[in-house]
């Protein structure tokens, strides 16, 4: 593999290592990420160009960002749960007042983020109490 080839796929191979990490922790970007990993595979091989668009956990952020359709409403809901969740946990595992300020200020500002995102129309899910409640 040249060289220029094998800076993109190591690049790439970083990225998304990374993006992996910040499903789990709040403060790193995921999607920036992947996207930016999926970039440098383009540049690299195709073979990691296809596995990155066909994986189960990253395939579906390229496909929204490609297609521009934007995040299913379940999405959205299980993003901020788990967010506010992880930070909770790392606010009582630290206890640190700094984290006891700042996590909370990341968490809204991710939130906000987060719920201003385009919501993809053929994927909405509501829970079953708003769907008997559409008589009114």
């Amino acid at each position: 593999m040249e060289p220029k080839k094998l800076f993109f796929l190591g690049l790439g191979s970083s990225l998304l290592t990374i993006g992996a990490v910040g499903i789990f922790v709040p403060i790193l970007p995921t999607t920036p990420l992947v996207l930016a990993a999926f970039i440098c595979f383009t540049k690299s091989s195709k073979r990691a160009e296809t596995w990155i668009q066909q994986n189960r956990y990253f395939g579906s952020y390229i496909e929204n960002y490609r297609t521009k359709k934007g995040v299913p409403y379940d999405v959205k809901l299980k993003s901020v749960g788990f967010l506010w969740v992880t930070m909770m946990v790392s606010m009582l595992i630290f206890q640190q007042r700094i984290l006891l300020i700042i996590l909370p200020l990341v968490g809204v500002a991710v939130t906000a983020h987060i719920l201003t995102l385009k919501t993809s129309n053929d994927e909405i899910t509501f829970p079953e109490e708003l769907n008997q409640n559409s008589d009114l």
